[in-house]
């Protein structure tokens, strides 16, 4: 068996399925899906169902994304908002407003059982991060770990060299022995592979803009990865 976390899709289906297939996955594997399955390639509401079944043949712990929960937030109270529009939602409102109320209600239902974090083996697994000392699970605002950038900056801004017991190493990266992220491009640094500061992987590569879509063994650090994604939707703009 093994377990694999999956940076974020962003409507990217054709490209999960690629990166699956590449993968050659099978049903003895786990998936632990970092978030933000929707915004930005037109994929957005096939990626959800996909998912929904996906689950039924293979072991799947699916994140809340911030993107998710914004979807989440509109398919509820229909109250629009523009800042979502902004960033991908416009898209994925209109193929919302073409679904059928049978298939909604699942996707209400599928938004509604994400997690916010999930830990396994001391190895955190949350969309964005935690701003609270003591973990997660202790974090004033829930939201915060799927908004929250500055883990990332955090671990990014570390001196590599430094000692866990030297009085200035961040106690957040202490709590687990590795973290998995999605959220922030790592192509805003310059890479497009999966990348690793300290002890905090981010899976995130840019799918929902020109980079691809990525997913990691965590066990033996094998990473995969699909075309560009914008190949796959020519006629798209995706989140540029």
């Amino acid at each position: 068996m093994k377990t694999f976390a999956v940076g974020d899709i962003h409507g990217g289906l054709k490209a999960l399925k690629q990166l699956f297939e590449s993968a050659k996955i099978t049903t003895k594997d786990q998936f632990i899906f970092l978030g933000d399955y929707v915004d930005g390639w037109s994929d957005s509401v096939k990626t959800v169902s996909f998912l929904i079944e996906f689950q039924k043949t293979h072991r799947c712990v699916f994140l809340r994304g911030n993107h998710d929960e914004l979807a989440y937030d509109w398919l509820r109270t229909k109250q629009d908002n523009e800042l979502w529009f902004a960033h991908g939602g416009k898209l994925t409102q209109e193929k919302y407003l073409e679904l059928d109320e049978k298939t909604t209600d699942e996707h209400l239902l599928f938004y509604k059982n994400l997690k916010n974090y999930h830990i396994q083996n001391n190895k955190l697994f949350v969309h964005a991060g935690f701003t609270n000392l003591h973990g997660p699970q202790h974090e004033y605002a829930p939201y915060m770990v799927y908004w929250d950038r500055t883990l990332w900056e955090t671990a990014l801004a570390t001196n590599p060299k430094m000692s866990e017991n030297d009085v200035r190493f961040p106690k957040r990266l202490k709590l687990f022995d590795e973290i998995y992220i999605g959220h922030t491009p790592t192509t805003r640094i310059g890479e497009n592979k999966p990348t690793k500061a300290i002890n905090v992987w981010n899976v995130d590569t840019g799918a929902a803009f020109k980079g691809q879509l990525s997913m990691i063994d965590i066990d033996s650090k094998e990473i995969f990865q699909s075309e560009p994604v914008y190949h796959f939707y020519p006629n798209e703009n995706g989140r540029n």
